[in-house]
């Protein structure tokens, strides 16, 4: 494997960070303070074709192949300042468009792909429930089916995108009892239907420029043309996004490291202490190496599952790996420029403090990193590794 980048990639990357500084972010400190979606950069990303970036050219997409997409994600990353909004654009993609590519049919691509891709609408996923978050097969949410369409009933929460998004990949059983993989199916839900209600709106601790909320759903009925994929199915179609969500919804985080590290080092050569610069103190340097290793390992595992998808092989394992990897390798960074930064990083001024505030969301969405180790564990061969059972609503 040659992970080298071609002179499009690099050509690419360097295009983006010089968009994503120029145009994005610029209101984030007080976006972040509000918990306000920033609608304008998002129309921003739009107009520069990120919310596209895997979709085909023929559905109003970048038509970028797999390990482009990655490297396209890590730059936007790294020139955004604002989590949230990168945040955002990965649940559009991952937790909806996505599932459209790969189980869509010819006519819900052409529906839902171009104005998805051109931003007009704002995709999300609606799983979690607030008692099914990790055991998605015990949701209660019901489609039950009404003439020629269904009928849903339920409640879906922790919805990212929620209180903006337009389109709701949506999960629900059309089948009797709890916990049998065949009796979920998925269906596109849009938010103008009758009965869809935006309840509220979660306020969180970080990424608040994503807006998370609560979704109802009170007898809305749903064409059978919006089924997605076969009826019965639902569990198949959650499952084999499974790689694309947990490891190209990182990309951005590979990204965030390098961010942080580059401010880390420039603090850390600037700020003086007794005479000298703090970076010659071991305290400070080794904790900076430490940073460094970190971002290149992530890297490395994230090019490979990007690799994986290219050649159209699985990438399960290391994309199980990558999300717990990346995922605590931001949280450990971010922790660790802030310690850096000592009291100028706890305050809001910098934005210190706001990187780790968004990091320790990481390790919860997508599935826990709890749930994501017993995974690898019975991928390796342990058997009976998730008995134990793990933590945390999607």
């Amino acid at each position: 494997m040659d992970f080298e980048l071609t002179d499009e990639q690099r050509r690419l990357r360097k295009e983006i960070v010089a968009f994503a500084r120029a145009e994005l972010g610029r209101d984030v400190a007080e976006d972040d303070r509000t918990g306000r979606f920033p609608r304008e950069d998002w129309n921003r990303c739009a107009e520069f074709g990120v919310l596209g970036w895997p979709v085909p050219r023929e559905y109003g997409g970048g038509g970028l192949d797999p390990l482009t997409t990655m490297i396209a994600l890590e730059a936007l990353g790294y020139g955004c300042r604002d989590n949230g909004l990168v945040f955002a654009v990965n649940n559009h993609l991952w937790a909806c468009v996505v599932h459209l590519l790969l189980h869509g049919t010819e006519e819900q691509k052409r529906r839902f792909l171009p104005p998805l891709s051109a931003g007009t609408l704002v995709g999300a996923h609606a799983l979690s429930e607030p008692e099914a978050g990790t055991d998605i097969l015990s949701m209660s949410t019901t489609a039950v089916r009404d003439g020629d369409g269904y009928r849903l009933h339920g409640t879906k929460c922790f919805i990212s995108n929620g209180p903006v998004a337009d389109v709701f990949v949506t999960f629900a059983r059309t089948g009797d009892g709890v916990g049998t993989q065949n009796r979920l199916s998925a269906f596109v839900v849009t938010a103008d239907m009758p009965g869809v209600v935006k309840k509220r709106e979660l306020p969180k601790m970080g990424l608040r420029t994503t807006p998370m909320g609560v979704l109802e759903f009170d007898g809305t009925p749903v064409p059978a043309a919006n089924l997605l994929g076969r009826e019965g199915a639902g569990y198949q179609v959650f499952t084999s996004a499974i790689e694309w969500e947990r490891s190209f919804m990182f990309a951005a985080q590979v990204g965030a490291m390098e961010r942080i590290l580059e401010n880390s080092v420039a603090h850390a050569n600037a700020r003086r202490q007794f005479g000298r610069s703090i970076g010659t103190f071991q305290a400070v340097s080794h904790p900076v190496a430490d940073m460094k290793i970190r971002l290149e390992l992530a890297r490395n595992l994230l090019y490979k599952v990007g690799w994986l998808k290219r050649e159209g092989r699985m990438a399960l394992v290391e994309a199980t790996m990558a999300k717990i990897f990346i995922s605590e390798s931001l949280v450990q960074t971010a922790q660790a420029s802030m310690d850096l930064h000592g009291a100028r990083g706890y305050v809001a001024d910098d934005g210190v403090e706001r990187e780790l505030r968004d990091a320790l969301a990481g390790p919860i969405y997508a599935g826990t990193n709890a749930v994501q180790r017993g995974i690898l564990a019975e991928l390796v061969g342990v058997r009976g590794a998730l008995s134990g059972g793990g933590g945390g609503s999607r």
